[in-house]
């Protein structure tokens, strides 16, 4: 519960937050009074803004925060140029990956400090708020009691909703266009590029005999659509996250592929072997901060170690396992590709072809990210593994 003090009384509601935040212990309200200087200032201070006014004005004090956050202060100038003059060492890749989540992890905190209490129906009780009852049943369920988000996570569940409705398109067929809906919590599959390395590498000659496949950590269900259509006959999409599979289920009941696909709750393999066992597991060995952040980082590179060395045991006799692999973290200096070889070669594995791609996304060309160094250099992969 979090607990503030409003007319002179003691009020509190449930707390919710993603991001694993503790409810904050000091809550001032706030209106369309509050400057975006005060608030900022608040904010730095470890006080959070339970809003009270205009919702509109409330999405434009956090737009304002952001602009505060996001300008170099005098100081980290005055260092950036003092070490350009002194000829300090530049920073590696992996500083700047440090540096750089250390700043997001900052930026989150301050602008995570705006409040928004929500009805127990989902309804705003603010001037000119929108309709968020559907977004908001859909991230989080049914609830029995108002609860307190901050609003930037709101603004996140919005957005969740509508790429939910709208869908996102991976491929065409038949002249028709194919489009995932992702859920809120669950990885959208807007990296195209991986999505076509799974439809243009050469099919094992196994599933001749055996037309089977598994596809582990089955997040929106995409891959194994991909492998349906590719008219491989009995795929199983395996996950642990009750909202990946929901989500999965749900997309493959809007295609009527639930024939060819089948979905399980699983840490990664499901019984028995299968001709081809595909994955795309996150690809930064790095600790997430929130529960959103787990389709992109696997500490110490859990899922990449599990899902090579149960290979093995999962595989048929002339089958293959397609690992899709960014090389961002060899850029980043978290994983080398010596290691990833090791890895395979220990789990008894061979690497039979390597299909790679450039990324598309936009943060591969700007040169104003801040990992830019490692972003431009990037390749994503789909190895190619077969039993020696």
């Amino acid at each position: 519960m979090i607990q503030w003090e409003e007319g002179g009384q003691q009020r509190s509601a449930k707390w919710h937050s993603e991001n694993g935040i503790a409810p904050h212990q000091k809550i001032q309200l706030g209106d369309d009074t509050l400057t975006a200087d005060v608030a900022y200032r608040l904010a730095c201070e470890g006080t959070a803004i339970l809003y009270r006014g205009d919702f509109q004005n409330a999405r434009q004090l956090l737009q304002a925060l952001a602009r505060r956050v996001d300008k170099p202060s005098k100081k980290s100038k005055r260092a950036s140029k003092n070490s350009k003059d002194e000829g300090v060492p530049s920073k590696t890749s992996l500083d700047l990956f440090n540096l750089y989540r250390l700043s997001q992890s900052q930026r989150a905190r301050i602008l995570g400090m705006l409040l928004i209490q929500i009805e127990a129906d989902h309804s705003i009780s603010l001037r000119r708020a929108p309709d968020v009852t559907r977004a908001c049943l859909e991230a989080y369920g049914p609830q029995t009691q108002s609860y307190i988000i901050s609003l930037r996570e709101l603004l996140g569940v919005i957005s969740a909703h509508e790429w939910r409705k709208k869908g996102v398109p991976i491929l065409a067929r038949d002249d028709e266009e194919i489009r995932i809906h992702p859920h809120y919590g669950v990885f959208s599959p807007i990296r195209g590029e991986y999505i076509e390395l799974v439809l243009k590498a050469p099919l094992p000659k196994a599933l001749i005999q055996s037309s089977t496949a598994f596809d582990i950590g089955v997040g929106t269900g995409v891959l194994s659509i991909v492998l349906a259509i590719r008219e491989i006959q009995s795929i199983i999409g395996t996950d642990q996250d009750d909202r990946a599979i929901a989500c999965a289920h749900e997309n493959i009941d809007r295609l009527h592929l639930n024939k060819q696909v089948k979905i399980q709750k699983t840490n990664l393999f499901p019984e028995g072997r299968a001709a081809l066992i595909v994955c795309n597991p996150p690809w930064l060995p790095a600790r997430p901060s929130s529960s959103l952040e787990h389709a992109v980082y696997d500490p110490g590179s859990q899922m990449l170690k599990g899902f090579l060395s149960g290979l093995k045991e999962h595989l048929l006799p002339d089958g293959e396992a397609w690992l899709i692999l960014s090389d961002l973290a060899e850029h980043l200096g978290l994983r080398t590709r010596e290691e990833l070889l090791d890895w395979i070669e220990v789990a008894g594995l061979k690497v039979l072809a390597r299909q790679d791609t450039k990324p598309h996304h936009p943060k591969a060309f700007d040169q104003t990210d801040a990992l830019y160094a490692a972003r431009s250099k990037e390749i994503t992969s789909l190895w190619r593994l077969g039993i020696k």
